[in-house]
């Protein structure tokens, strides 16, 4: 996704895979989310958490990758230089999310600063567009343009399918470095976006604050929207396969807009394609892959959303993590939950409420 001046941080919250047993690991709130399991020692503690199985601590890592926040750090071996100053070096958004070196050397930086659990490739959800044959540049101050929205029925004729390894062979390039060079201490992260948030970004021209424009082809022409949705999943399905084929350890889907939408209208425009990529295309090549969902602002929808089949759901701050874990069950992992802001707090690295704990019940 787009960066951020300050890091997004996530934490996996263990999902409780059968019936409650006297050992438990359960949220500093109370509530059961864990049953213990055998740990795989040769497995980063993300995809032991993910898979449910006995973990030391919640995996943490930077959703929002390199950014404004990755100024010069000592930290930092010396041949490398902070975000910024690539930056300055190459100002484009596209060169430096294209470009195999450049990727790789922004993914690992908070890696090697901060050594979180996982290591999430550098790159945009837009990313596949112009091989879509949807032409797109990220404009500093802007953000993303689609120079030629997507209105009709013709326009959605015009979008190809996207065969990733011929249009981004510098992503499976990028993800394969980045799994020698993390060799298991963290898990490497992939990611897409969802049909409908890749959609409203097409409609509507780039970011919006109203989302007019999707609605009023929704409403007005849902076929239109529906074969346009249509493309965007069986191309993001197979970005998802080629992206765990060339060393993603687990992929996370944005669907950043799909709380614009109503519960009904999700049900119509988002959810199915979701499941159409989990259940029907991913887990069927890729059983053993952990899906992530995330979408902002998720509260209204969250019973919705294992509906999709993906192995964790991500909560933002809004969502009290024992409140989300009641009303997702206890089948599916939860992620997240903190807020960013509160690394604006000088007087304490953790506050009530975004520190993130797990105790073991005993009896």
């Amino acid at each position: 996704m787009s960066l951020m001046s300050i890091p997004s941080f996530s934490s996996i919250s263990l999902p409780n895979l059968t019936h409650r047993r006297p050992n438990q690991i359960i949220c500093s709130a109370g509530a059961s989310v864990a049953e213990r399991k055998v740990v795989n020692a040769t497995e980063p503690l993300l995809l032991n958490a993910v898979r449910g199985e006995d973990v030391e601590r919640p995996p943490v890592w930077l959703m929002r990758q390199a950014g404004r926040y990755m100024k010069a750090d000592e930290r930092l071996p010396r041949c490398s230089s902070s975000y910024q100053t690539l930056c300055e070096k190459h100002p484009s958004f596209r060169e430096r999310s294209e470009n195999v070196d450049l990727v790789v050397e922004i993914s690992l930086q908070p890696w090697k600063v901060f050594q979180p659990d996982g290591v999430i490739l550098f790159s945009d959800i837009l990313t596949p567009l112009p091989g879509m044959n949807i032409p797109f540049d990220i404009v500093k101050g802007k953000g993303p343009i689609i120079f030629d929205p997507i209105t009709t029925a013709a326009d959605v004729d015009k979008v190809r399918e996207f065969t990733p390894q011929e249009f981004v062979p510098y992503v499976g390039e990028a993800l394969t470095i980045l799994r020698k060079e993390v060799n298991n201490e963290a898990a490497v992260l992939g990611f897409v976006g969802a049909p409908f948030t890749l959609a409203s970004y097409c409609v509507e021209g780039g970011s919006s604050k109203h989302f007019s424009k999707i609605k009023r082809l929704a409403f007005s022409q849902p076929k239109v929207l529906h074969a346009l949705l249509q493309k965007f999943t069986t191309s993001m399905a197979k970005y998802i396969q080629y992206q765990a084929d060339n060393g993603a350890q687990a992929v996370q889907i944005f669907d950043s807009w799909a709380t614009e939408l109503s519960p009904a209208d999700f049900e119509e425009f988002s959810l199915p394609y979701l499941k159409q990529i989990v259940d029907t295309t991913v887990k069927q090549t890729h059983p053993n892959l952990p899906l992530i969902l995330y979408a902002s602002g998720s509260g209204g929808l969250l019973e919705r959303l294992p509906l999709t089949g993906v192995d964790v759901v991500s909560l933002d701050w809004t969502v009290d993590m024992a409140e989300g874990r009641k009303r997702l069950g206890s089948d599916i992992a939860v992620q997240g939950n903190v807020d960013p802001g509160c690394c604006l707090d000088q007087r304490s690295s953790s506050r009530n409420g975004y520190t993130i704990r797990c105790r073991k019940r005993e009896r």
